[in-house]
Order: C-alpha cells, then structure tokens, then sequence
C-alpha cells in the first residue's frame, strides 16, 4: 500500500459512500472531501464531514497506518490541530489533538473496492514493462488531456531551471549580465567542457570583461589565458603571441588568476566543439552586441534571437581549430542547432525568472519560442516515441523529460494525469 493511492481514493472517492463509520462506530458522512495540498502541512484543506450529528469543516489528514501520526511528529505541530479526519489504512493506534482531544479516523483497508486495487496493482505490474509502468496504455489517452499536462510539465521544467538562475543571482548580488555570461559559457561549453568554462566564467571579474569587450583582442586574450590556452611555448605564430602578450598585460592590470579553472578538453570532440572555437565565438557575441542582456529579454520570437547569434569565430579560426596549426578554409559561425540549444538552455530560463522579476507576464511570448524549436533528440524522447507518444516541438521534448525524471522514474504515477486517467477509467 502506498500513502499516493489513499490520496488518490479520497479525493474521486473511489469508496462506498454509504454506511461508512469511524473506528469508533459512529456514523460518517462526506459532504466534502477538500481541496488537495501538495505542499506542507495537511494532506486536504477545506473538507467538510458529519460525525454522527455534528458537522465539521476543517482539515483532512491521510497515513498508511495511524501511528505515522507520531512519526511525522504532528502530535506537536499546530498546524494540524484543525484535522477533523485522519483517514488511514491500518488503524493502530488512537490519535489525539495537542489538547488531547481524539481525532476521528476512517480505516480503508476493508472498505476499498477490489476493482481498485486490481487496477492499482496492474498500473505498476512493471515486470513486463521495459520503459515506464503505463507504457501499453499511455497513447490511449485523450489527446486534449494530454496535451494539457504537457503543458504544465513544460512550466514546471521551467520552475525547476530558475532555481539554479536564481541561485547565481544572488551570488552575483542580482547582476542579470553577469548570470547571462555564466550560462552561455557553460552551455558554449556542452557536455563535455561545461564545468570548464562555468570555472572561467566563475574567475573572471564580469564588469572588468564588459569594460573590455570593445576589443576583440582583448575579449578573446581573457578567455583563452584564463583557460590556459596561453601557455604554450612552442606556437610561434603572430595571433597566438599577440593574445599571449595582451593577456599578460591585462592579467597583471587586473590581477587576473585561473588557478581554480578546470583543464579545457579536446578529445572526444568534434573540431567544430573544439574549446578555442567555442571561446573565440562567444567572444564575437560580446563583440557585436555591447547590450545582449537587453536585446535577449526584449526578443519577440526565435528569428529575433537567430539574428543575434549570427556571429562567427574571429578570422583566424577560418583556417585553424588549434593555435599554430593551419587547416582546411571554413567559417565557424554557431549553427542553428546549436542556438536552439542555447535558447532552450539559457534565453528561455533567464527570460522567464527576468519578466517574473519585473512582474511581467511573458509566459505567452517564452511558449512561442520555445513551440517553434523541433524536439530534442535523446533517448528519454525517444522511449516515449516507441511508445506512440506524439512529440513535435522542443516545448513537448522538454515536458517529456520534466514527466519522466519527475513522475515516471519515481513511480509518482498517481500525482500524474497519466496515471489518474488509466486509474479511473478502469475503477
């Protein structure tokens, strides 16, 4: 038994109305069984019960048995002196109030249909599943239902992200400019070299990189010397050694130190990922756009954010992917696949926190954008594909991933609309 399905009972009152009684035989009417808290504090708000005669209108309170009561410690919380039912599945113990008065408790355990159990205990059957428990019954759903709760799934992705957005805010005593700087380059550094280049933007002064940002010999000597990509003696060449001095100079104008940046890598990676095009391109962003905190959050659509990320490494990487070694003629301007990534990874998290900072309701304009990206590929996306779950925009791909780190790999099936609608459909 587990406590979600109670909750589940209680609130579509998936149990015989008629003749209920507490433990200790008095006559139990529901009149209202309350609103669901998904928060702290009791389980129902606002239920409404008859006890015999006397009609109660207060709080409702659900556990597997009746001594959890004493475990969760509510014996000492007043906030739970307004329970008028504890309801449980296994009454082991008498209840009681801080001021020793009994609180009324109804046991399910004799009282709830076999139908509900059997579909209970068949939505969580998972030895037959490879993927997710409602995985043969999951495309069955009404389309409109489902599409719904993609997009509150979408939202709540979106909730989970600003936690980490608003954690580097406050670090950064509320600098926005400074937090966009800080999510690009780790999401310029991917996978692989994100935690790197979250270290380098980690170590450098923000205000001290914008003063110098009307250079792009000095932008780019920050980025690499503060990577350590300036040690290197052997490489002769005159770009190399102009940035080497550049950065020399500024280093010790600023006191610039990077002994606490991770080591950038390069294997692994395809040329076009390599570290120093990655630098050199956010480096060209800040170039061409001295206000890209404000043109990003002032953004009407994904063709808006496309024209600002035009940019391409500096002339020298069009026939380099390393210092002092020359290769085939190509310009490594950021491709649409990649931009999408960022859109999704950094525009979109810092433009919703930014326009709740503001009080500004851009829910509609952040739907827009992200509706207008094709799904991502991985192989969450793809489960749910074989599945015969439609996904088509990047807002779907994203809910996906949101429903199953969220519900499905904690077998949170009950708190999901999936689950509620298979579990109702067939009780």
């Amino acid at each position: 038994m587990r406590e979600d399905l109670l909750h589940f009972i209680w609130k579509y009152k998936k149990i015989q109305l008629e003749g209920l009684n507490t433990t200790k035989g008095e006559k139990l009417l529901i009149e209202s069984v309350g609103e669901h808290n998904h928060n702290s504090g009791p389980d129902f708000f606002n239920s409404k019960i008859r006890v015999g005669e006397q009609l109660w209108a207060g709080n409702v309170e659900i556990h597997i048995k009746a001594s959890d009561w004493y475990v969760h410690n509510h014996e000492q919380d007043k906030n739970y002196d307004n329970v008028i039912l504890h309801i449980v599945w296994e009454n082991d113990i008498t209840v009681f109030r801080i001021d020793g008065s009994e609180i009324p408790t109804l046991e399910l355990k004799n009282v709830i249909s076999k139908s509900v159990l059997e579909s209970y205990k068949n939505l969580f059957n998972v030895k037959s599943n490879s993927f997710i428990n409602c995985e043969k019954d999951i495309s069955v759903i009404d389309e409109f239902l489902f599409s719904n709760w993609l997009d509150r799934l979408y939202i709540e992705r979106l909730e989970r992200k600003s936690t980490t957005v608003l954690k580097m805010l406050k670090e950064s005593n509320n600098n926005w400019e400074q937090v966009l700087f800080t999510m690009l380059m780790k999401n310029f550094g991917s996978i692989v070299n994100g935690e790197s280049f979250l270290t380098i933007a980690n170590a450098i002064d923000y205000d001290i990189f914008k003063k110098n940002c009307n250079n792009a010999l000095k932008t780019e000597s920050i980025l690499y010397g503060m990577a350590g990509l300036l040690d290197e003696e052997k490489v002769k060449d005159s770009y190399y050694i102009g940035l080497k001095n550049e950065f020399s100079f500024l280093k010790n104008k600023y006191s610039l130190e990077n002994d606490r940046v991770e080591k950038v890598a390069f294997f692994r990676l395809r040329p076009s990922n390599f570290p120093t095009i990655r630098l050199s391109q956010i480096s060209s962003l800040y170039i061409k756009h001295q206000t890209l905190f404000s043109k990003l959050m002032q953004t009407k659509s994904l063709n808006d954010i496309y024209d600002i990320f035009n940019v391409k490494a500096s002339n020298y990487w069009d026939n380099h992917y390393t210092f002092g070694k020359i290769s085939k003629d190509s310009s490594k301007k950021l491709t649409k696949s990649f931009i999408n990534l960022i859109v999704i990874n950094t525009i979109i998290p810092l433009r919703f926190c930014y326009s709740q900072h503001l009080g500004k309701d851009e829910i509609s304009i952040i739907i827009d954008i992200v509706s207008s990206l094709q799904q991502e590929k991985n192989s969450i996306v793809d489960n749910f594909k074989n599945v015969k779950v439609s996904i088509n925009t990047a807002k779907d791909s994203q809910a996906i991933v949101q429903l199953y780190n969220e519900y499905c790999s904690k077998n949170k099936c009950l708190q999901c609309v999936v689950g509620n609608s298979l579990l109702n459909r067939n009780t």
